[in-house]
């Protein structure tokens, strides 16, 4: 087994198990909830088989829904991210890039990076708020929730990238 794939999975457990145990819990002003396993997604380096980021994402969101109670919401948004990330990754790296680039800030540079995840992290929680609510009968709720999750999930992701270098 490659050692990519082992670390790939490592990084797969500790966010599933830091999303279960600790970020499900915190909710800030009752809106905002840290999703910091949409860094699973943004870190998919460039040219990484479609198929195996499909079935990455989707098994990090079946994990996470089952620890979180949230049928569905999570694995379909996550798959989604997962599938919209190789063609906005394309937009943002150099043509001359190596062909299995991680992105991340040391790549990509911090506005390039930051542009990259917040684009992801806001399509996520689009998608996960609009599903839980599966109506816009509150939409101040709706809206307040995914422009709280995206700003709170994008300043740990940030900060997470910035140890992770």
């Amino acid at each position: 087994m490659p050692i990519d794939t082992l670390r790939r999975a490592l990084i797969f457990v500790v966010l599933c198990l830091a999303q279960a145990l600790v970020f499900n819990h915190i909710h800030l002003f009752g809106y905002a909830t840290v999703l910091l396993y949409v860094y699973f997604v943004v870190m998919l380096p460039r040219n990484y088989p479609r198929w195996a980021a499909l079935l990455w994402s989707f098994a990090m969101g079946l994990c996470v829904d089952m620890f979180s109670n949230t049928p569905g919401m999570a694995s379909a948004s996550l798959t989604l991210t997962a599938f919209i990330q190789p063609s906005l990754l394309e937009l943002f790296v150099p043509r001359e890039s190596p062909e299995n680039m991680k992105s991340s800030v040391s790549t990509l540079g911090y506005a390039k990076f930051l542009t990259l995840a917040f684009i992801l992290v806001l399509i996520h929680c689009l998608v996960f708020f609009t599903i839980e609510s599966f109506g816009f009968f509150n939409w101040l709720h709706w809206s307040l929730s995914i422009v709280g999750t995206t700003l709170l999930t994008l300043l740990l992701l940030m900060t997470l990238e910035s140890v992770r270098r």
